[in-house]
């Protein structure tokens, strides 16, 4: 299920963020998290089932909701959890359109395909 970010789980987080090619750098990690901890369009969430595997950061604009990061444990990959996570963001927000951005448009149109 989907939770909320909260500064206790910073570490997880920034593991998990740390696969997307974009966040490789800790000075620009550090920069999105910031982001995610400051300012209200940015917006976190994790995946726990037992344990935290997943993670899915936004941008809130207003009427879409735009991905800008999506990250599985690599011991979770190929199990489902992108497209759980995906459609549980679809859920969270109905009245707005949850799109990707560049880095997140693959991975997106992938679970997208796979749920047909």
């Amino acid at each position: 299920m989907l939770i909320r970010y909260k500064k206790s789980f910073e570490k997880i987080a920034m593991g998990l963020l740390s696969f997307m090619p974009s966040e490789k750098d800790i000075k620009q990690l550090q920069q999105t998290m910031k982001s995610y901890e400051t300012e209200d369009r940015w917006q976190l969430y994790l995946w726990k089932d037992e344990d935290i595997i997943g993670a899915v950061g936004v941008y809130m604009n207003e009427d879409t909701v735009e991905i800008q990061h999506i990250s599985v444990n690599p011991s979770y990959r190929q199990e489902g959890i992108g497209k759980k996570m995906i459609k549980e963001l679809k859920d969270l927000h109905k009245d707005k359109q949850v799109i990707p951005n560049a880095s997140t448009s693959n991975f997106f149109h992938k679970c997208e395909e796979d749920s047909e």
